[in-house]
């Protein structure tokens, strides 16, 4: 009897897991019940699958809300009912319009209004009915019923308890962001609004016995007819025809071939057709296709694009150009993406620049269709510990005690305190609790048959169609996502190879990748770790690493985007690789088959192809075995008996191998303490070749490739950095000028002119309305001219004039501004006549006044986030610069010394005794990179004061090869007042 049932998909209004509603729902002998979150359908199949295992019928619903009022609830016939109710509710959510009072003609749903709407029985077609819930009965005494076939049983879910209960105000209170004591009775649900025990609903409605009927008939004509288990619901062909695909495919990988490889390589041949059988086999030849007609639309446009992931591990993939990593010459093992044996998709991640990827995505859509495209959405929790601030706010804490909760050097203080325990009790309930939908980074769904068979649409800010559920949900429907990403990197490359061109005439093509492996110039630069602004290699701790490697090739520089991740670091590989890579010969080796397949990376299994190639050459394994062993380490095993059964296998084809059963356990024991770290070498070789293409524009193109890191919006360093480095190049660089800049970095030669775009305060159409004006009709001729033409507010035009952007007048920042007070401070009301005649403005002889350049550093500081007129050196009140440089550093090891250095980033760490240590990273006063170390011990408390220049004392160390220093001392300096302040 039960129509109108909600989940946790109820953001912030429902409590229970789809999980636990239906256990729910078991235990008080529920046998049949309609599945209806409000305004979503994220729910429905997951509902399907539980109610299936509980021997439930499952019937899928929704219910709609207008500003969080009930309209109506709608219960699917079938999937086609399903469908109609999807499609309704997706029509508005993408045209932006409201839900009507009342819904579209169903041919496959019934309708439930509430008792409480307004339409007359008399009015209902004949799939609407009026529901009733046990405590409206009252209202039906003495009266006589026009169409009792019409009423049914209305008795909605949304909580499990009276615990459950309490939790579900606290989401309505965080919801409406007010009081939990002030949440009204209409903005929640009600106490009753749970399972009855079995036979009391029943009971509550024994006098009106044809209502329980009408309901039972209601659902009983229901049948979610979807499919048991999952269906493969991709598009499933590509041409229209799978013969034809897979001809197709067959052409396009050959020809492919012979591109990458020339005509005669029989190893890419007999891997090309052993690939072509796994992807016909497991019916892949569409997903291929699709890829790469997505990868050729943007070739033709022009676009530049990163193929990672583990599809780098194809040769198809290689050959039809989705990837630049040649897998044969990694010795990549096609099993880690794609075999016999592996349930979930294929996984190709294709990167577009920031500004390119959008229209890739449209393309998809236009080529494939928007009732089978979408994207993917995903669904963000409660788990951020920001929540308890939420909460604090509902139960009405004051700010003060709020921050206290949220401090974690008060963990000691707050675990005896009984406000705070309850608020924690709270957060754990909620703790895995959606919160909110939201859209996934960059994945992309193509169905076979239109989207809203399995869920409605919503339009986020992207503007695109998006499915309610994330990845995890699209995988057990049946569906494999294409992920079309953006990164910054690929808008570096492709704005330095545009402005070269602009600048100095010359055409490059980027993708010699081969070609700049084997350049010594890039090379010496790499293992020197200057590659400020260079793709994934710029990070103080990856330069650190180049140094320490003395990377000169792209071998290494794969092992060490790899070893550089979080999880590699800290299980002690990345020391044990750097420690075996300078002392090969002492590296031991356990067994000699573990010397053949890991002497590349040193004995250690930085790749997560090394484990694939122990379990196979070492364990006798299969690839696929071996690579569902893999996953299984890393978590991802699909059962505990299948997983157990292969580690079986892997000792049982050990022994029949012949390996000693000592050496056999150790080496197990490194294979599973390594298989959670490790890293897909095909990922580590995309990011590597982009480092290479990097690389070569810094280092030949320096000032083009630092104007395209700019104009990029950087990476991981802010801004003033880049326009640092920017200066080192030999670049002439220029505050913003009214007749130079454009709104972002513009260059000409070797002069350089900041944009707009950086300005604080300053009104983006001005930054594009300025360039654009003089374009048009020539440079401004002075400050009246530029007023005239752009008609700027005295307020913008004095944020212009104190950035220097009008020094083009020759006049000083103070004449210019006393200037354009009197031109503008007192300007009479506009008049509506046209003015027939430009009539001069006076002119007066004014004093002189002059600008300091401390005064214009602070403008700048203030305006741009950084000084370019004087270095923060230049603004300190002590000559002072440090006994050394960072040139010097190596001669003074185990030696204490004093420098200054320019902040530039920090990093906080915990130590295994759980006490916070932090890296940071300087330039000193020639401006060149050092880093510092600041121990718990000598550093208890948060060293940083903010951006400056600190004075530094410490001992200098060495780890090889690369000097930092380990702080004793620290203190920020001041630098000099701000003189309009004095």
């Amino acid at each position: 009897m039960y129509i109108n049932v909600h989940s946790q998909y109820s953001l912030r209004y429902g409590t229970m897991s789809i999980k636990t509603l239906v256990e729910e729902a078991k235990a008080r002998g529920v046998t049949q019940m309609v599945i209806t979150d409000i305004n979503n359908s994220t729910g429905v199949m997951e509902f399907m699958r539980e109610c299936r295992k509980q021997k439930i019928k499952p019937i899928g619903g929704m219910e709609f809300r207008r500003d969080k009022k009930l309209l109506y609830i709608g219960v699917a016939r079938n999937r086609e009912g399903m469908k109609e109710l999807n499609d309704f509710l997706s029509y508005h959510n993408l045209e932006q319009k409201e839900l009507p009072d009342t819904p579209w003609a169903f041919q496959n749903a019934y309708v439930v209004y509430p008792f409480t709407h307004k339409l007359e029985l008399k009015a209902l077609k004949s799939n609407e009915y009026i529901g009733v819930r046990f405590d409206e009965l009252h209202q039906f005494y003495n009266k006589e019923f026009q169409r009792p076939e019409k009423l049914v049983v209305l008795q909605p879910v949304f909580v499990a308890s009276k615990i459950g209960y309490r939790l579900h105000e606290y989401l309505r209170g965080i919801d409406l962001n007010t009081l939990i004591t002030m949440v009204e009775p209409e903005d929640k649900c009600k106490e009753i609004d749970l399972f009855l025990k079995p036979g009391e609903l029943e009971a509550k409605f024994v006098k009106y016995a044809f209502i329980l009927d009408n309901t039972r008939k209601l659902m009983d004509s229901c049948e979610m007819d979807y499919p048991d288990g999952k269906v493969k619901l991709n598009r499933k062909t590509f041409t229209g025809n799978t013969k034809d695909d897979k001809a197709l495919l067959e052409k396009l990988a050959m020809e492919g071939m012979l591109y990458r490889y020339g005509p005669k390589n029989r190893e890419a041949i007999k891997r090309l057709k052993k690939e072509l059988k796994v992807i016909v086999d497991l019916n892949f030849c569409a997903y291929f296709l699709i890829t790469n007609d997505i990868i050729q639309y943007s070739m033709r446009r022009g676009y530049y694009h990163v193929g990672r992931g583990s599809g780098a591990n194809s040769i198809v993939a290689y050959c039809l150009r989705i990837t630049d990593v040649d897998p044969i010459e990694l010795d990549l093992y096609f099993e880690r993406f794609l075999n016999a044996e592996r349930s979930s998709p294929p996984d190709f991640d294709i990167d577009y620049s920031w500004d390119e990827r959008e229209d890739v995505q449209d393309y998809i859509f236009k080529r494939y269709g928007r009732e089978h495209t979408a994207l993917l959405g995903t669904m963000s929790t409660f788990k951020d510990r920001s929540i308890i601030r939420e909460i604090g706010k509902v139960m009405g804490l004051p700010k003060s005690e709020i921050d206290g909760f949220t401090d974690p050097s008060l963990a000691a203080v707050n675990r005896d305190n009984n406000t705070f325990k309850k608020i924690m009790t709270i957060y754990e309930l909620m703790g895995k609790m959606p919160n909110q939908r939201s859209i996934h980074a960059g994945g992309v769904l193509i169905s076979e048959e239109p989207i809203t068979y399995y869920t409605a649409l919503d339009l986020p800010p992207k503007g695109m169609p998006t499915v309610q559920w994330d990845m995890y949900e699209a995988e057990s429907i049946g569906y494999d996502k294409y992920d079309i990403l953006s990164q910054r990197g690929i808008g570096h490359i492709k704005e330095a190879v545009k402005l070269v061109e602009q600048n100095q005439g010359k055409t490059i093509d980027i993708h010699q990748v081969r070609k700049f492996m084997k350049d010594s110039n890039l090379n010496e630069r790499l293992k020197t770790g200057n590659t400020i602004g260079c793709f994934y290699i710029e990070s103080p701790a990856m330069r650190q690493l180049l140094t320490k490697l003395v990377c000169d090739n792209y071998l290494t520089l794969v092992a060490a985007s790899s070893i550089i991740r979080p999880g590699v670091a800290q299980s002690g590989m990345m020391k044990t690789y750097i420690q075996n890579f300078h002392s090969p010969d002492l590296v031991k080796y356990l067994h000699p088959v573990m010397e053949e397949q890991l002497k590349e990376t040193f004995g250690v299994m930085v790749y997560q192809e090394d484990v694939i190639k122990v379990c196979i050459h070492y364990g006798g394994m299969d690839g696929a075995d071996a690579d569902i062993l893999r996953r299984g380490m890393s978590g991802k095993y699909r059962s505990r008996v299948e997983f157990d059964r292969l580690v079986e296998k892997f000792h049982e084809g050990s022994k029949v191998l012949g390996r000693p059963e000592q050496v056999t356990t150790e080496v197990w024991r490194q294979v599973s303490s390594f298989a959670g770290y490790s890293f897909s070498k095909a990922h580590s070789a995309s990011f590597a070749v982009e480092s290479y293409q990097s690389l070569y524009l810094k280092t030949y193109y320096p000032i083009e490739f630092m104007v395209g890191v700019l104009n990029n919006y950087g990476g991981f360093y802010t801004r003033w950095l880049y326009v640092h480095e920017l200066k080192r190049t030999g670049a002439n660089v220029h505050l913003p000028c009214v007749n130079h800049s454009s709104t972002v970095v513009s260059i000409n030669g070797t002069d350089v002119y900041l944009g707009f775009v950086g300005m604080q305060a300053l009104d983006n159409k001005l930054m594009e309305l300025i360039p654009e004006e003089r374009i048009l009709n020539g440079d401004y001729l002075d400050l009246e001219d530029f007023v005239r033409r752009t008609e700027i507010s005295l307020e913008q035009v004095i944020i212009l004039i104190r950035c220097g952007a009008l020094r083009f007048t020759g006049k000083s920042k103070k004449a210019l501004l006393w200037e354009v007070h009197t031109m503008l401070g007192q300007k009479a009301k506009p008049s509506n006549h046209a003015e027939l005649f430009q009539v001069q403005t006076k002119h007066y002889v004014m004093p002189e006044l002059v600008n300091t350049k401390l005064e214009d550093a602070y403008h700048e500081l203030e305006l741009l986030g950084f000084p370019l007129t004087l270095s923060m050196f230049d603004l300190l009140k002590t000559a002072y610069r440090g006994e050394i440089r960072t040139k010097e550093l190596i001669k003074y090891v185990g030696q204490t010394v004093r420098m200054v250095g320019l902040y530039v980033c920090e990093k906080t760490v915990h130590t295994k005794n759980n006490k916070k240590m932090w890296f940071g990273t300087f330039l000193d006063a020639e401006g060149n990179f050092f880093d510092t170390t600041h121990f718990p011990n000598s550093t208890p408390v948060y060293p940083f004061r903010g951006t400056g220049c600190y004075l530094i004392q410490g001992k200098v160390v060495e780890d090889f090869g690369f000097p930092s220093i380990e702080v004793q001392k620290f203190a920020k300096l001041e630098i000099q007042g701000n003189p309009v302040m004095d």
